[in-house]
């Protein structure tokens, strides 16, 4: 699957950084010095499981340098994520399908807004981690958690494939579906 993570920092480096080390094709946009890291260095993950090094083929600031992907993760602030949302329209393709990792209910919508609700998915996680300095994310400690769901609540493949994909990639446990079905 090809992956792009939008905001490669505490919670989408970490996401990023276990699909791409399970073998999923997985481009980076990041921003700053941290984004100059991982091109340089990659991207490493530290925590109470380990350290991993990753190195990604596409780490870039610009959305319309990746094209259309299978599956966006967004892992910006809740404050941003309608400007991501416009940002990241060239990763849209037919098929895409948009998941926010975002604390609070109004992610799922706003994505909806900009990129159409066929589009998205609801999804959260529940992770302690945030970026030591450029180029290196340190989980804290904690087992990941991840939930995903349709916007309607009904049980897809695409929400099923998803939930494999993480949960393949190891260090997450309990990801389980989420009702998005309060979400215009």
């Amino acid at each position: 699957m090809r992956i792009a993570v939008f905001g490669a920092g505490g919670v989408g480096g970490f996401f990023g950084a276990r699909l791409l080390r399970s073998g999923q094709e997985v481009l980076f946009i990041a921003r700053g010095s941290h984004l100059e890291a991982i091109r340089a260095n990659g991207l490493r993950l530290e925590g109470p499981d380990g350290h991993v090094l990753v190195n990604p083929t596409t780490a870039t600031n610009r959305s319309d340098e990746v094209g259309p992907v299978d599956a966006v993760l967004v892992a910006v602030k809740a404050w941003q994520v309608e400007e991501a949302a416009k940002a990241m329209k060239p990763l849209i393709g037919e098929t895409t399908i948009v998941i926010p990792f975002q604390n609070g209910v109004e992610a799922p919508g706003q994505l909806a807004r900009v990129l159409g609700r066929e589009h998205v998915i609801a999804g959260l996680c529940i992770l302690i981690s945030y970026i030591k300095r450029p180029g290196v994310i340190q989980h804290v400690g904690g087992a990941p958690y991840v939930a995903l769901g349709e916007l309607d609540n009904k049980k897809t493949e695409r929400v099923l494939a998803l939930r494999r994909l993480i949960e393949e990639a190891g260090g997450v446990r309990g990801s389980r579906r989420y009702s998005g079905r309060d979400v215009e």
